[in-house]
């Protein structure tokens, strides 16, 4: 969907101040779709997100039976019998892994043949762990090379009984299980295989999202849940901003001394909001920040330290392997592009060497996001403060921000694309 351009940031002359309302959650936006759309009845959901992301995930509820209008630019309207229907066709779901993960669970309640398929990038992306839980579960699944395509048989309506997941590599797993145990026959016990999990935050955004919509589930340990068979009911509901979105914007404001308003006080939900507190330390970020529990603001905060009064280490961010690109390696290609040793990896950490003697000089770095909107926008922040820094594939933001050079224009910022 994203068109493909390059983008220079020129860096401004002045504290950047201003106001930029960040777009809707896209990780609230995709359950609160699928929810609705798994409900019986009316639902509206505001302040919603419109990108590739959430584009793929109404698109692929379409194509199995349910109704969505988008009356503006941020609301879904969207009207589900409680069931869904098996497509004519697969669905497709760019790289858009929550859509992909949370939907590889919840059309094994289809009576039929669901294809759940992406773009290249997504089928390098792992799903095994979700597809050996449904298939231990009973489910007719199966996938190519433990990544997407996955084909799921479905009778129609899933047992009640106990679905075991390992959730170490992505909640994503989880969070897909515990949206899908609502549709059970009877109870549905989940649990993880082993106490860790990847971005536990996330999971607490599920079981919000599924209590707004009626279902019902106790916790019995950390580690297990259960959820009853109520399936859902339509519900207005409220998306709030994107607390990842927002990091940039609080690296902005950071790096060039501003003030940049977001439009709300109020306090996120979201796991990526903790950096708000980092990010503000700059320019004396502290010495390690583990990232396991904020992984999509670990890209912003790693350029952010590039220009730190001292070096930062980034720990936890194992799982940054397996998102849209390798964000580890991404992030040590491009930060050494702008100056070679800038940092490097050791094993699965990310140490950057910090170097505020950067502020105000110039590049010929070209950075390559690896179609990444994460690495395009994090990157772009070091443009604030080196001259003749070039994101390629800058169309890339599409999949979740995409407004996000229009946002940095809006702030006073040069931003010169070659569209």
């Amino acid at each position: 969907m994203s068109a493909t351009f390059t983008a220079t940031v020129t860096p401004p002359d002045r504290p950047l101040h201003g106001r930029v309302l960040p777009p809707g959650s896209k990780s609230i936006t995709n359950r609160a779709l699928l929810l609705a759309a798994l409900a019986r009845g009316t639902s509206r959901l505001t302040g919603a997100l419109k990108s590739d992301d959430t584009r793929y995930m109404s698109q692929a509820l379409r194509d199995m039976g349910v109704e969505i209008s988008e009356p503006d630019e941020t609301t879904f309207v969207v009207t589900g019998s409680g069931v869904l229907r098996a497509p004519a066709k697969p669905l497709f779901l760019g790289n858009a892994g929550t859509a992909t993960r949370f939907l590889t669970a919840a059309v094994a309640s289809v009576n039929g043949m669901v294809i759940v398929d992406g773009d290249a990038h997504m089928r390098k992306r792992p799903i095994e762990p979700l597809v050996a839980a449904l298939r231990a579960f009973g489910i007719d699944i199966a996938s190519t090379n433990k990544c997407p395509p996955v084909t799921v048989h479905g009778r129609g309506r899933l047992p009640a009984g106990r679905l075991e997941v390992d959730g170490g590599l992505s909640s994503q797993y989880v969070s897909a299980l515990l949206m899908m145990g609502a549709l059970g026959a009877g109870p549905i016990e989940i649990a993880l295989t082993t106490q860790e999990i990847g971005a536990r935050g996330y999971i607490d955004l599920t079981l919000a999202a599924m209590r707004a919509f009626g279902a019902e589930f106790s916790q019995t340990d950390p580690v297990t849940w259960i959820v009853q068979p109520t399936g859902y009911r339509a519900a207005d509901y409220h998306i709030e901003p994107d607390a990842s979105a927002a990091t940039y914007l609080w690296a902005a404001e950071a790096l060039t001394g501003g003030a940049i308003d977001i439009g709300t006080s109020a306090p996120m939900t979201q796991p990526d909001a903790k950096a708000k507190d980092i990010i503000a330390q700059f320019p004396h970020l502290p010495g390690v920040i583990d990232g396991e529990q904020m992984q999509d603001a670990v890209p912003t905060i790693a350029v952010l330290a590039a220009f730190n009064a001292t070096p930062v280490r980034f720990t936890g961010i194992a799982n940054l392997r397996v998102k849209e690109c390798d964000r580890i390696a991404a992030l040590d290609e491009g930060l050494n592009r702008i100056k070679p040793g800038l940092s490097h990896q050791e094993g699965d950490d990310l140490i950057v060497a910090a170097d505020p003697a950067l502020v105000g000089t110039t590049t010929k770095a070209v950075i390559d996001p690896h179609a990444d909107h994460r690495m395009a926008m994090s990157f772009a922040l070091a443009g604030l403060k080196i001259g003749g820094l070039v994101i390629d594939d800058a169309g890339c933001v599409a999949k979740t921000y995409p407004d996000y050079w229009d946002a940095l224009r809006s702030l006073g910022v040069e931003v010169t694309t070659n569209e």
